[in-house]
């Protein structure tokens, strides 16, 4: 009998391998012949699963948020907890920190970003529409964990932490990562400095109390 074929695996197979590709040598090299080899695939499937370069570079920058998204919204520790939800300033600090490139696989998933970015800029591959609705998802999913946070933190009464409150700050979270992001990738500032940044973003956006937990903000 014929082994069944998993086609959300083999999908991941060859995103994975683009991902290495963009990595390491850039974006225009990620043609279907490199991206094939590196993935041990046929050309003919790669074009089979993606259609043309351009589906594969959009299925592969989707592939690298959703990477990010699962960091913090499951598998990052402190972020979730169903037995006892963690106070709003370690949700903030476990996002980013999940978002920054302080590893190898982070580094190399924030530099695929940057060459979207930089390719998106000038409508090369990619188009800024094209990209913007994988970081509004991680912004959402962000935005979430936040009215999350808060209504676990907040008192009786007080009633549900505010839509837009949680938005703007999801954004003010998400920029900050980007920008430290780029510090980081381009030697700028070490890891140990962006993460004494993150902790004094915290400071101003949320507070802590003397027994760990924070304060809502404004």
């Amino acid at each position: 009998m014929p082994r069944r074929v998993d086609h959300e695996e083999r999908r991941r197979q060859i995103t994975d391998a683009c991902r290495r590709v963009v990595a390491r040598d850039g974006l225009e090299a990620a043609t279907f012949q490199r991206v094939a080899a590196d993935a041990g695939v046929s050309v003919r499937l790669v074009q089979y699963y993606f259609g043309n370069k351009h589906g594969l570079l959009v299925a592969t920058h989707r592939a690298v948020i959703e990477g990010s998204a699962r960091r913090f919204g499951g598998d990052a520790p402190g972020v979730v907890s169903e037995s006892e939800p963690p106070p709003l300033r370690a949700v903030l600090r476990a996002v980013l920190a999940a978002l920054l490139p302080l590893d190898d696989a982070r580094r190399a998933d924030a530099v695929v970003l940057a060459a979207f970015h930089a390719a998106a800029l000038t409508n090369e591959a990619v188009t800024p529409e094209e990209l913007r609705g994988a970081p509004r998802a991680l912004a959402d999913l962000v935005a979430a964990q936040l009215r999350r946070a808060r209504d676990d933190d907040a008192g009786p009464g007080e009633g549900p932490a505010p839509d837009e409150a949680a938005r703007l700050d999801a954004e003010v979270v998400l920029a900050s990562a980007a920008g430290l992001t780029q510090g980081v990738l381009a030697g700028h500032v070490t890891g140990e400095t962006a993460l004494a940044v993150v902790d004094r973003l915290l400071d101003h956006l949320v507070g802590a109390d003397a027994g760990g937990r924070v304060s809502g903000t404004s």
